[in-house]
């Protein structure tokens, strides 16, 4: 089984799987992000979106159903994806592999995304980067926002502005997984 929380940046993704972590200790955590970080060093990414190469798109794909039939264990994503064309090309190798995937999406107002964004630091000792990073991410906003009408029909939306604990019982509750 493949959990993969989607939202906008701040909408809480890495807080919802931190939470639901030591209640769910069977479950791996797989960042994708971690395979367009190793892209980019090997790569150019012409559009500075790691997520527009093929590539990327096929090995988060491959190495999530391999994760899930290495170690039949269920494994918990978080990650932003909206690109209805990725979406599509992800989520079906992974039901083509005969995985359940439950797709759950953080809803959160701009405010409160901005707020979050402006909250965090992401590259410290680097203020230049860091405006460009929050910048990035107030920039795709509004995308994702409205890419929420584009997503499968079983997509599950949450209220990403509940506690964490709250997602986390709604979302283990959905998935039919008890505490601990």
């Amino acid at each position: 089984m493949i959990v993969w929380v989607n939202g906008a940046f701040g909408s809480g993704k890495s807080t919802l799987v931190d939470e639901l972590r030591p209640r769910w200790p069977g479950a791996l955590v797989y960042d994708p992000e971690m395979v367009g970080y190793v892209l980019r060093e090997i790569v150019e990414v012409p559009t500075g979106d790691f997520q527009d190469l093929r590539l990327w798109r096929r090995q988060v794909a491959n190495l999530a159903v391999g994760l899930v039939e290495e170690y039949r264990r269920p494994v918990l994503v978080p990650m932003t994806l909206v690109n209805p064309g990725y979406v599509g090309e992800i989520f079906s190798t992974l039901k083509d592999a005969g995985i359940d995937v439950h797709h759950f999406f953080l809803k959160v107002s701009r405010e409160v995304l901005e707020k979050r964004i402006d909250g965090r630091i992401h590259a410290p000792g680097d203020p230049e980067r860091e405006e460009r990073v929050r910048r990035w991410c107030k920039d795709r906003i509004e995308p994702c926002m409205a890419a929420a009408d584009t997503l499968p029909s079983d997509t599950v939306f949450l209220d990403g502005e509940l506690t964490p604990q709250e997602l986390a019982d709604q979302l283990l509750a959905r998935i039919g997984a008890g505490p601990g």
